[in-house]
């Protein structure tokens, strides 16, 4: 169990990094197109914002999970997993915390699906603040000046 827990931690860490690297180029480059939030008063403008942010926000939690897929088919036992299609379904639902249930994962392996729910659940609430943040320098564009 304390290596399962081990091996989820560090996975945890990639995908922390993977989100830290992606959201702060993403923020970089937002502040440098729009300084000061310059031209986001403009609906079109604020919601091409928006839309580039979704856009980026779930290329990054896909490929997250695309990383718990592989250490899904590189950790687990011959035969759990079948194919990468279906370990990035089940990293899908677990990410997610969606948790069909269609899958699951044998005795010694579930805790590592249990640290996935975890960490989507704080990778996604990042987002929802990174969201947050670029709504309020829109919002501060169109009304506080």
């Amino acid at each position: 169990m304390l290596t399962v827990f081990l091996l989820g931690t560090g996975i945890v860490a990639i995908t922390v990094v993977v989100h830290a690297m992606g959201t702060i180029a993403w923020v970089r480059r937002l502040a440098r197109r729009y300084p000061q939030g310059e031209g986001l008063s403009r609906m079109p403008t604020a919601i091409s914002a928006l839309i580039s942010t979704v856009v980026i926000a779930l290329s990054l939690h896909a490929l997250q999970i695309l990383v718990w897929a592989v250490a899904y088919m590189v950790l687990l036992p011959a035969g759990e997993l079948q194919s990468l299609e279906e370990a990035m379904y089940f990293s899908f639902v677990t990410f997610t915390s969606l948790g069909y249930g269609d899958i699951t994962l044998s005795e010694g392996w579930r805790l590592l699906s249990g640290i996935e729910a975890l960490s989507g659940i704080l990778l996604l609430g990042w987002t929802t603040a990174l969201l947050f943040a670029v709504v309020q320098r829109i919002w501060q564009a169109m009304f506080v000046r």
